[in-house]
């Protein structure tokens, strides 16, 4: 049974992050938005190597600057750096309480800032405002339960 629902599970959650990427929020929140799409590619990239690795993350990169209409390649270049990173740390990272995996993506996802905020300034454009740094914190702060649910599904246990 959870060998079926795991070959479902992957897309069916990158497509979730992308729609949720898309939700509308309002102007106030906007800033921060956690990058569901980077927190779902780190989590199967940790616990689904063989099949999360670098060139998962570079296609829904591309998929992602497709959908949200950015700069062709710029989401795929973040992804593929924090894919690498974690594909690096992850026989170490895995075995992390949640607590110290949660600081170690929220130190990723405050890296995927400084990379979109490089990639921006060699480009020249706009860089994004000072509130879109708080991003990674939400992030850092949605891992664990992220995590939880992810690996009931993956796993197949119930979480009630």
């Amino acid at each position: 049974m959870s060998r079926g629902r795991s070959k479902w599970l992957l897309p069916v959650t990158v497509l979730l992050s992308l729609v949720l990427g898309l939700l509308p929020l309002p102007e106030l929140l906007t800033p921060f938005r956690p990058y569901w799409l980077a927190l779902v590619a780190a989590y199967w990239v940790i616990e689904e190597p063989n099949r999360a690795g670098l060139g998962f993350a570079f296609l829904c990169g591309l998929l992602a600057d497709l959908t949200f209409g950015g700069l062709l390649g710029e989401q795929a270049l973040r992804l593929v750096v924090m894919a690498f990173i974690l594909d690096r740390f992850r026989a170490r990272l895995r075995f992390f309480p949640l607590s110290q995996q949660a600081l170690a993506i929220g130190g990723l996802l405050l890296n995927d800032r400084i990379v979109s905020a490089a990639i921006h300034l060699a480009l020249g454009q706009a860089q994004l405002p000072a509130a879109f740094w708080w991003a990674p914190l939400v992030g850092l702060c949605l891992w664990a339960p992220l995590f939880l649910v992810l690996d009931a599904l993956r796993l197949g246990r119930r979480t009630g």
